[in-house]
């Protein structure tokens, strides 16, 4: 898999996590909406592990910078 996230599009998806993490364990969301939101929360940091997003390969979004060759 080529990377097609950059560093700000990782960083963002981490803090939504988070974010989405601490609402869930704190009791603010909950029920079915807080399940939904904290299995995207783990994808979003699975996807910024791996740098690759599988919902952008289809569109071609690249928020990487493209490397150029020497």
């Amino acid at each position: 898999m080529k990377k097609n996230m950059g560093t700000t599009d990782r960083v963002i998806r981490v803090i939504i996590a988070v974010v989405v993490g601490i609402l869930y364990f704190t009791g603010t969301i909950s029920g079915t909406l807080g399940i939904t939101l904290l299995v995207l929360a783990a994808v979003f940091v699975l996807t910024s592990l791996i740098s690759f997003c599988p919902l952008y390969a289809p569109f071609g979004i690249r928020t990487c910078p493209l490397k150029e060759n020497d």
